[in-house]
């Protein structure tokens, strides 16, 4: 689809600085290889001016103890173990004045218990979710032994946490050193296991991406650099080299620490959930305009006259008016100003009322007609109220023009009847159009068979039933919205009587139904065979 060429706001390009991130590092190895006690002596480097320690896991405990290594200068954060703490332990990190004009460095140790926290999570979630949808269908409760299958929806949510944590490291002003276990795990190829065995990082499988080296310790002392991203050193990619008398000194002076930026330049993704085109997100503030001052190239009754032309397209309005926004673009929409009876308001904001008045009117005409008044949905209740529907717009003033009245619609009545109670509702009622007389008729006898339905269930007569909300005159039925209101209010009680009696099925089936529910007769087809079926 063809969008919009033109720039829709002003850039300014940079020259490259030159200066290295603070590296973030990823030290891993089998267990007692010296990851813990590396990443202690490391912290008394004088390339760094403070070292805090966040201990995630507790296995291990190392964190107090290693404070005696040679050289050590750390000091740890506290947390409670949950997820939500250990992300305010980084962030309070995050925030500590530099030492002496030089970087804080961050310690982790290990990630390798965090990704398996998180994994607990889920787990723990998938078995919940379990339990909670065999007590909603009354089937058998899985047990401690019985396996729970993890929905791919909870993966991604753990990834989700885990990419959370990883967004805040690349905000922290220093080094951050992870600390990691890995496995020996058996070599695929081509998807099929081998005789060979390989290394495997035991955490989340996009952990070595995200750092800038990675260090695996195979014992102490050994030492081997197996990816790095620096131009402080010479190493080919794809190269692992090994790292003679390592330490984290060493590392950080040949990832080019003492030459790094101030912060970490890290150009970052934002998803829109809403699937947005440039300039709809609510944040993003409109671009200033100089009073008087119209985009160049369109005037306001320039695009007056082309949101009037998409409102009479004959077949698809809506479409036509997204098609007309697309192809000038918010931003020189919004900088067009045209005065309405709703108010000054902009090309686009125009656009937007012209939408949402489309939807309005499509939403009532689903709704249908009750007592010859119409019904806006939910959320739209006051809109609907207070402006009208595009057939009776307000008209533009000033150097607009007003949008036209929609082909489909009904011409505006003169004036507005008086709102009446129920007791007092008038008898002439304006002649609804004939598709939404129909939808009227056809929810109507769908209510009504519900209502039969529950009176036989209940025990009582289908009068007696529906007293309650019976007009004054006998054999009156109710007004549909109170009908489709009482039937659901009800539906509880048939529920639990229709399990009493053992028909579960229909119970559960029922207790899922549409409101209304336009295939009740089928639903009770095993218990009443005399009712009527709405087509």
């Amino acid at each position: 689809m063809a969008g919009i060429t033109a720039p829709q706001r002003t850039r300014k390009s940079r020259k490259p600085t030159g200066k290295p991130n603070p590296p973030i590092i990823l030290l891993t190895g089998p267990e007692k290889t010296g990851k813990s006690y590396e990443a202690a002596r490391g912290s008394g480097s004088d390339l760094i001016g403070k070292t805090y320690w966040i201990e995630i896991g507790g296995s291990e405990g190392t964190a107090d103890y290693y404070g005696r290594v040679p050289g050590a200068a750390y000091e740890i954060v506290p947390h409670d173990g949950s997820y939500q703490d250990i992300l305010d332990a980084i962030r309070w990190v995050n925030h500590q004045p530099r030492v002496d004009g030089k970087p804080n460095m961050l310690v982790i140790d290990s990630m390798t218990s965090l990704w398996d926290m998180l994994s607990d999570e889920i787990a723990m979630y998938a078995r919940n979710r379990a339990i909670r949808k065999a007590e909603r269908n009354r089937s058998r409760v899985p047990t401690l032994d019985d396996p729970v299958v993890i929905d791919s929806d909870l993966w991604n949510r753990a990834k989700d946490r885990w990419g959370e944590v990883l967004w805040l490291l690349r905000r922290h002003q220093g080094p951050c050193l992870l600390l990691a276990r890995t496995e020996i795990v058996t070599a695929f190829e081509n998807d099929k296991p081998t005789r060979n065995t390989t290394r495997k990082v035991k955490a989340e499988k996009n952990l070595p991406a995200a750092v800038d080296a990675i260090v695996d310790l195979h014992a102490i002392g050994e030492a081997w650099l197996t990816g790095v991203r620096t131009l402080h050193m010479k190493i080919q990619p794809g190269e692992t080299q090994r790292f003679h008398d390592f330490t984290v000194d060493a590392l950080l002076r040949r990832l080019g620490l003492q030459d790094a930026a101030e912060s970490r330049s890290a150009s970052e993704l934002r998803p829109d959930a809403e699937l947005q085109e440039y300039g709809q997100q609510p944040e993003q503030p409109a671009p200033r305009q100089s009073p008087g001052r119209q985009a160049l190239g369109l005037t306001g009754e320039q695009a007056a006259a082309l949101i009037r032309d998409a409102l009479m397209h004959p077949t698809d309005p809506e479409n036509a008016l997204l098609e007309l926004r697309e192809e000038h673009g918010r931003r020189t929409l919004t900088a067009v100003k045209t005065e309405t009876g709703w108010g000054v308001m902009s090309a686009d904001d125009l656009i937007t009322k012209s939408l949402d008045h489309l939807k309005v009117k499509a939403a009532q005409a689903q709704v249908g007609l009750e007592d010859g008044e119409q019904q806006a949905p939910p959320g739209h209740a006051d809109e609907a109220e207070n402006a009208p529907i595009v057939a009776d717009a307000p008209e533009l003033v000033g150097e607009g023009t007003p949008p036209p009245p929609d082909p489909a619609a009904e011409l505006p009545t003169a004036e507005r009847p008086e709102e009446v109670s129920e007791a007092e509702e008038p008898q002439d009622l304006p002649r609804p159009r004939p598709a939404q007389a129909n939808k009227v008729n056809k929810v109507m006898a769908v209510l009504l068979t519900e209502a039969e339905i529950q009176a036989r269930i209940l025990g009582v007569t289908m009068q007696e039933h529906l007293e309650p909300i019976s007009g004054p005159q006998e054999g009156t039925p109710p007004p549909m919205t109170k009908l489709r209101t009482y039937v659901i209010e009800h539906r509880p009680m048939v529920i639990g009587l229709l399990e009493e009696r053992g028909e579960r099925d229909i119970a559960n089936a029922y207790r899922l139904a549409g409101k209304p529910e336009l295939k009740i007769a089928e639903m009770f087809a095993t218990l009443y065979t005399d009712l009527a079926t709405v087509g």
